[in-house]
């Protein structure tokens, strides 16, 4: 964030833009179907750590162009869109290139605030796991999902080993790993890879009504559902309901859930305000 606290594009190709509630990061970089290059991916995570603590209430993660991404820019392109301290695309050995785009998946999985991914076109390898990332994914029926790592030579990164396997299960997850085969919109929703597939000319308002719905809810209490869900694979049973009792002694206390109440007795729709 600059010194007004307005949200900022760390590369020319990520575009970052704040709506009331609502930002809105596009990957801008149609001719090459929105391949990231390393500048790209280190500016996406920038933009993610910012957008978690900017009081933003929903975050959507898109494509420009007719496409998602189409994973990594394996070409080789010179990076010249970073900003000065938005980073480059040298990170030394592949090791240590590999630990940056981790914390890339992370700033993005682990973002305080719902993110929602909305997909046309292409969405494969590292496309896909940026997709996979976000909480709920809206996509076109026409658009096509990969894990082509293995069609490079590559095996799976950007999180797709940990998040296609959460989405999926294992035995799809390593149907789609070990072929590499291209799947469309539809059969993503069929196999719960995505939350819904929509016709393309419908995706926009499809996926304004789900970010709506999100930016009118307690932002408070949404925030801490989706730490309760992502922290619930690896809790027991008996750890999940701790958590969920230390964080409804925070909701308890705040503005929005005595604004709820007094909502449903006026027989109104709550006005949350994030207090």
């Amino acid at each position: 964030m600059n010194a007004t606290g307005q949200l900022r594009s760390h590369h020319r190709d990520i575009r970052v833009e704040r709506d009331g509630h609502v930002v809105t990061v596009t990957i801008d970089r149609p001719k090459s179907k929105n391949a990231c290059t390393g500048g790209m991916w280190v500016a996406l995570g920038a933009s993610f750590r910012e957008i978690g603590h900017s009081g933003a209430r929903v975050a959507v993660i898109t494509g420009a162009g007719g496409n998602f991404c189409s994973g990594a820019d394996l070409g080789g392109s010179n990076d010249g869109g970073a900003a000065k301290d938005g980073g480059g695309g040298s990170f030394g050995s592949m090791v240590d290139a590999m630990r940056v785009l981790g914390e890339v998946v992370l700033a993005i999985h682990d973002c305080p605030i719902p993110v929602v991914a909305k997909v046309d076109g292409l969405c494969v390898g590292a496309g896909l796991g940026l997709a996979l990332a976000a909480d709920v994914t809206w996509c076109s029926e026409e658009s096509r999902f990969s894990a082509i790592f293995a069609k490079r030579g590559l095996s799976l990164d950007f999180g797709t080993s940990w998040l296609l396997r959460q989405r999926i299960g294992v035995h799809r997850a390593k149907e789609l790993a070990f072929t590499a085969r291209i799947i469309s919109g539809v059969e993503a929703y069929e196999m719960g890879l995505v939350n819904a597939a929509v016709p393309a000319a419908e995706l926009d308002a499809a996926t304004q009504h789900i970010v709506d719905t999100i930016a009118g809810g307690p932002p408070i209490a949404l925030a801490s559902t989706k730490r309760e869900l992502d922290l619930a694979d690896g809790a027991s049973l008996a750890q999940a309901l701790e958590i969920e009792a230390l964080a409804q002694g925070v909701n308890v206390q705040t503005d929005d859930l005595r604004e709820a109440l007094t909502a449903f007795f006026e027989r109104r729709p709550p006005n949350f305000t994030g207090r």
